[in-house]
């Protein structure tokens, strides 16, 4: 599973450690700064936006930068701070402190009213009500407004609100106080755009520019009010517009303007505010020492944490690893199971230890069986073929034919033994080949059953073939014969007379061969193990009830080479079926 994969905790034991330390060093970086952070940045916020908003009004009320060296000059004295104003290309305009370098500085703001920075102003208004253009009013229509303003506060004031006459951002006189906008309608404003005369030739011009951004043919389209609102006009009727016609109209509004108010307003400089005696590019504050130290301590102390973390954590994961290696490097005949304690890949990797060791075990005990088996299957023999000579060499038996055929019997049944173990031994090293080719099925096994037909008759046995007609595959047809043979002489010597084997063969899928016979059966618990090598049902190991005890084992050999599987059925008392699967193209 993920949760109890090695990988897995390691990778959250770095992430967990990785995120301590971070978050650690972060909140002392943090704790260290914020203090002198707050300090500075009241006074840079509150300094910046009075240097900003000072030098945008200048810029509102003047076609050009002549005469702010000295509004410049008296913010830096009064802030302690330095202020530079440069055009674009970082020619100086003014400077607080002339004479000190500005390599490379990034400027504080750009003044330009036309284009105010919200984020300094706090307002809503790109354009600053105080660049009043071609709209300053006349001394008349400023006598009038105030007069006007000075009705609406008397009516104010008869409803018990007070009010007093102002000066708007743009100059013109207007009632002001906290209920003016309550009462707009008992005590309305003066009608401006009735007053204003000098108003409507600029707002001619402003609503040709907006019609022309818009895209619309003529003017009357457009209807633009002194606050310069924005209507849309069908005929002489005002149509509804959308959202996003609304917007757009608001955006060439505030274009137009831009573009008609221009010529008014000085062109944008870029505005610098630094400590004196330092340049601007540099911050106008550091790091104390103090917190410099702090934070090298706590750095040092988080390093410290993550260091003995890591050594706990790859002890407690070495330790299982360390015992593993030292399970593995005992003898094999001191080798003990290595504990699976976790489900993660040491666990996984100590219960495949176990299991290589049980295997090895397992393969060193069927290695001193083979040795003892073959020593004892080849003993046997031997003995007898030198207790004959011996015997013929001291005159106790005459040296006749009949003796030379024992001793050619005895001759022959080693070299049997030894062919058997070449053939296992080339499939135990994979280097056992077949040859196939198409052959016919009925005529190999026709010639195995043949040549068994003499034994199965001296036995009392009765030997049959049942293969169909035409039956074809492809296969080695001397492997097919020695895999065949080894089963037919297996069945003959373990049915009893008057017993049957009969020999078979089917091609619905693949090939499939069965040898069946009523002889006395293998009992279950046997079952698994008639493939072992050297292997008898008949405990004795005796020669009169078995051969050498390699057959069923070679016979397995010879058919997963050909890619197929041999199976074995068996009820005592009822007889035996080996089955040989091979996939086999068949016709």
């Amino acid at each position: 599973m993920l949760g109890n994969s090695l990988v897995t905790r390691m990778l959250a034991t770095s992430v967990l450690v990785a995120a301590f330390a971070t978050t650690a060093t972060t909140w002392l970086a943090v704790q260290s700064t914020t203090r002198a952070i707050r300090q500075e940045q009241t006074r840079s916020l509150a300094g910046d936006k009075s240097v900003y908003d000072t030098l945008l009004g200048f810029a509102a009320t003047h076609r050009d930068w002549t005469g702010v060296e000295r509004p410049v000059a008296e913010l830096a004295a009064r802030l302690g701070r330095r202020i530079i104003l440069s055009a674009e290309d970082r020619q100086i305009i003014a400077d607080s402190h002339p004479g000190q370098p500005l390599p490379g500085a990034r400027a504080s703001a750009t003044v330009d009213p036309l284009r105010v920075d919200l984020g300094l102003t706090g307002g809503t208004e790109r354009i600053d009500p105080r660049v009043t253009g071609p709209y300053r009013p006349t001394a008349g229509e400023l006598a009038e407004l105030r007069r006007r303003a000075a009705d609406q506060v008397r009516c104010l004031d008869s409803f018990g609100v007070p009010a007093r006459v102002g000066v708007g951002p743009d100059g013109r006189p207007a009632a002001a106080g906290p209920g003016v906008l309550s009462l707009a309608l008992q005590c309305p404003p003066p009608d401006l755009t009735t007053i204003q005369v000098s108003m409507r030739t600029p707002l001619r011009e402003l609503t040709a520019l907006t019609a022309r951004c818009l895209g619309r043919a003529g003017r009357r389209e457009l209807l633009l009010g002194p606050d310069f609102s924005v209507q849309l006009l069908d005929g002489d009727k005002v149509t509804a517009a959308g959202p996003a016609e609304v917007r757009r109209a608001r955006v060439c509004v505030e274009s137009a303007r831009q573009q008609q108010l221009r010529p008014y307003v000085p062109p944008p400089t870029l505005l610098f505010v630094t400590e004196p005696g330092q340049d601007a590019a540099q911050p106008v504050f550091g790091l104390s020492r103090a917190g410099a130290v702090r934070t090298a301590a706590v750095s040092a102390a988080v390093l410290i944490v993550a260091i003995l973390a890591t050594v706990l954590v790859g002890r407690r994961l070495v330790r299982p690893l360390q015992a593993l290696t030292e399970a593995a490097r005992r003898p094999i005949d001191e080798q003990s199971r290595a504990p699976v304690t976790t489900r993660d890949e040491v666990g996984q990797l100590a219960a495949a230890l176990n299991d290589l060791a049980e295997r090895r075990e397992r393969a060193e005990r069927q290695r001193k069986a083979m040795v003892a088996d073959v020593a004892h299957e080849l003993r046997t023999p031997l003995t007898n073929i030198r207790s004959w000579l011996e015997a013929a060499q001291d005159g106790l038996a005459p040296a006749d034919p009949e003796l030379f055929d024992l001793l050619l019997e005895e001759a022959l049944l080693l070299q049997h033994i030894v062919d058997d173990l070449r053939d296992l031994a080339a499939a135990d090293a994979g280097t056992l080949r077949v040859h196939t080719e198409n052959a016919r099925i009925g005529d190999l096994l026709a010639q195995v059953a043949e040549s068994h037909r003499s034994a199965a008759e001296a036995a009392g046995v009765g030997l049959r073939c049942e293969v169909p007609d035409g039956l074809e595959a492809t296969v080695d047809p001397v492997r097919l014969r020695q895999m065949a043979g080894i089963l037919v002489s297996n069945a003959v010597r373990h049915t009893p007379p008057g017993g049957t084997v009969v020999v078979s063969a089917a091609g619905r899928d693949g090939l499939v061969i069965a040898v069946r016979d009523t002889g006395s059966g293998i009992s279950a618990t046997d079952l698994p193990r008639v493939f072992d090598r050297f292997w008898r049902a008949d405990t004795s190991r005796a020669r009169e009830t078995g051969g050498s005890g390699l057959g069923l084992a070679i016979a397995r050999s010879l058919t997963e080479a050909h890619g197929g599987e041999i199976t074995v059925t068996s009820e005592l008392g009822a007889g035996t079926t080996v089955t040989i699967s091979l996939p086999s193209r068949t016709s």
